[in-house]
């Protein structure tokens, strides 16, 4: 099995190599790694702006580190789900393609939620930036609910280095044989 070392505050990973497509990428997985996550959670707070009223997340492996960073700062997230729940009302959603995934998925924002984002001043938090699909889609989707982005917190970027970005560190991208 290849892996891609990565360290962040105390924690260290050797994290998978996996094949996703034309390319292998690291796989980060924040699910069940309370450790890492908490690391990640601690730096990207002292890294984010300090006028930031609402955080949004997409579902799922991202949901734990915006927890972590809302219980630090008592600013409020909303998950934007993938899927439309029977509870929802009034949805908002957008299609979008990320890089992990290869297929189009919807970004689903419940209607009760909007009031935490419209005229607020938001910060995107995501696991990987990688293509931009997912987070290029959320952005549009915040901004059509009257929501201002004004930061956006990842743990790594991957592929191509971005500026717009706060960002922990950088993946590469591997061939595709490089995976298991």
């Amino acid at each position: 099995m290849k892996t891609h070392a990565i360290q962040i505050g105390q924690q260290h990973r050797e994290l998978q190599i996996v094949n996703v497509g034309e390319v292998s990428v690291a796989l980060l997985n924040l699910l069940g790694d309370a450790a890492l996550t908490e690391a990640a959670a601690e730096a990207l707070h002292a890294a984010m702006p300090d006028d930031i009223d609402a955080f949004v997340t997409p579902e799922v492996k991202a949901v734990p580190l915006a927890h972590a960073i809302s219980y630090r700062t008592g600013i409020p997230y909303v998950v934007a789900r993938k899927t439309e729940k029977p509870y929802m009302v009034n949805v908002v959603k957008k299609t979008v393609v990320s890089i992990t995934t290869g297929e189009p998925q919807n970004l689903v924002i419940d209607g009760s939620d909007l009031d935490k984002i419209r005229g607020k001043k938001v910060a995107i938090i995501d696991d990987v930036v990688s293509t931009g699909g997912t987070l290029n889609g959320l952005q549009e989707l915040l901004e059509e609910v009257g929501g201002t982005v004004i930061a956006i917190l990842v743990v790594f970027t991957e592929g191509d280095r971005r500026d717009d970005v706060i960002a922990l560190g950088h993946l590469p991208l591997f061939p595709k044989e490089a995976g298991v």
